[in-house]
């Protein structure tokens, strides 16, 4: 993880499991005019550590943040990729946004001084599935290169298509996840105008507050969160250090608005459903959920209604929290960096809290893991994603045992 909380995996979770926030006043541009003026920046973010100095300027920052997550993930894994098997290893990266921060850039030279001023690696900056075409490279990765563009869903399509592939036979092992940042004038902006952004400016680290009443939108974070997921068969076989067991998946649409999720949370109830039948699991067995919880009204609100649609008065017993109360939203890295958090919530036998949790919304009435971290040892995890168009998806991550 590379994250708002974080420069790295561990930096990010030890954040996490203190109740750290990662929000605070934008830097990245100076805008006054939109209402909203905070984020959840990465600071202190040093690419040259992951890529060599003259290839940096040829790629958008969510590329970079995606090529330091990977390499977290390839070094603790330990995967060595060969021209023995690397027709069996893919690349499932990608991003909600992609490359907008360098559109903004390009444009505005180019209104100004004209076409010269384009880079020739302009579009290769701002397209999506560039995160994934790099990293293949990076590794020399031969395998299936897909990148899954489903809004705040990116992540967790990612990771759970990659399990699919995997599933039936068309690789080995996937380096799978999310990577995002956009926080620039024209994202911040829109959000905005779609009144979908906290102006919580005055106490930034406090603005991300999942199912508290007096919650007013989510926060715009940036960051990268991915995994090396492979095989049992193929992980046991080089003796790979294994976190956890992708067990279940669900992905379902809404069918009912550009932006709004459907009525009673239906759609993510059905998502939700579909990963349990998938994984082959009673309700009564889930034992953490990793909400998306967003801080939005209708969408935390709706998030539990589904929660206990699915899971009936176990729903009550079961610890939730959304970890975007500290990261803010990641967008399409959100699910790649809430998948991670997940795995280690199930391996460290650690729950990390919903902060700024002081005045429960009536209608989320579930055990959000107010303000501190808690000590369970969980054995199953689920991880929620739903974005923008009505697109859903639900991943379960079992702890692993021999």
């Amino acid at each position: 993880m590379v994250t708002p909380v974080g420069l790295d995996t561990e930096a990010s979770w030890t954040g996490l499991i203190k109740g750290k926030s990662g929000i605070g006043l934008i830097t990245q541009f100076d805008d006054k005019s939109i209402p909203t003026q905070i984020a959840g920046e990465i600071h202190g973010f040093e690419p040259e550590k992951y890529i060599e100095l003259k290839e940096i300027k040829k790629m958008d920052r969510f590329i970079h943040l995606a090529i330091a997550a990977s390499q977290m993930a390839m070094d603790t894994s330990g995967l060595k990729i060969t021209p023995d098997n690397a027709d069996r290893v893919g690349v499932m990266v990608s991003a909600g946004m992609g490359g907008l921060p360098a559109i903004e850039k390009y444009h505005k030279l180019y209104l100004e001084r004209g076409f010269r001023k384009i880079t020739p690696f302009f579009i290769p900056m701002l397209i999506i599935n560039e995160a994934a075409g790099v990293l293949s490279i990076r590794y020399g990765a031969k395998g299936p290169n897909i990148s899954v563009v489903t809004a705040c869903a990116t992540g967790t399509h990612s990771i759970g298509e990659a399990f699919r592939t995997i599933e039936r036979g068309d690789a080995d092992a996937i380096i799978a996840g999310g990577t995002e940042s956009c926080i620039c004038p024209l994202a911040v902006g829109g959000f905005n105008a779609m009144k979908a952004l906290s102006t919580r400016n005055d106490e930034p680290q406090r603005a991300s507050r999942p199912f508290d009443k007096e919650r007013d939108g989510f926060i715009m974070g940036e960051g990268s969160g991915i995994i090396v997921l492979e095989g049992l068969e193929f992980a046991e076989k080089r003796g790979a250090r294994i976190y956890a067991e992708v067990i279940g998946y669900g992905a379902s649409g809404d069918a009912y608005h550009i932006t709004a999720p459907a009525p009673n949370g239906e759609g993510a109830a059905r998502c939700m459903k579909m990963a349990i039948k998938d994984a082959g699991l009673s309700p009564l067995e889930m034992g953490y959920i990793n909400a998306h919880g967003t801080s939005t009204k209708f969408g935390d609100e709706l998030e539990s209604i589904a929660i206990k649609a699915v899971f009936g008065v176990h729903a009550y017993k079961i610890p939730v929290s959304s970890t975007k109360s500290m990261t803010g939203h990641l967008l399409g890295a959100a699910g790649g960096v809430e998948a991670v958090i997940s795995i280690l919530a199930l391996d460290r036998g650690l729950l990390p809290p919903t902060i700024n949790l002081d005045n429960p919304d009536p209608e989320c009435d579930l055990d959000y893991i107010p303000h501190i971290a808690r000590e369970v040892q969980a054995d199953v995890a689920m991880s929620n994603s739903f974005g923008f168009g009505g697109t859903n998806a639900c991943l379960i991550f079992r702890r692993f045992r021999k």
